[in-house]
């Protein structure tokens, strides 16, 4: 029996949301806008980062069937 909180595919998706969060950081960086105001700092980037962590609660709140 494992002692690790988790299975191995939610450490999968664990990892998975982290990319995407790192990704939407980058993304907002790469406005060229004053302060970050124009699509990719504004829009695109936060869309990201809340995809990102959507999949990190999925992470953390999925029960696989193999336990």
């Amino acid at each position: 029996m494992s002692k690790l909180p988790f299975a191995k595919k939610n450490y999968q998706l664990m990892i998975a949301g982290l990319i995407v969060l790192t990704v939407g950081f980058i993304v907002m960086t790469l406005d060229k806008e004053p302060h970050g105001f124009g699509f990719l700092g504004i829009t695109l980037g936060p869309m990201i980062v809340l995809s990102g962590f959507i999949v990190e609660i999925f992470a953390i709140l999925h029960r696989p069937s193999d336990r």
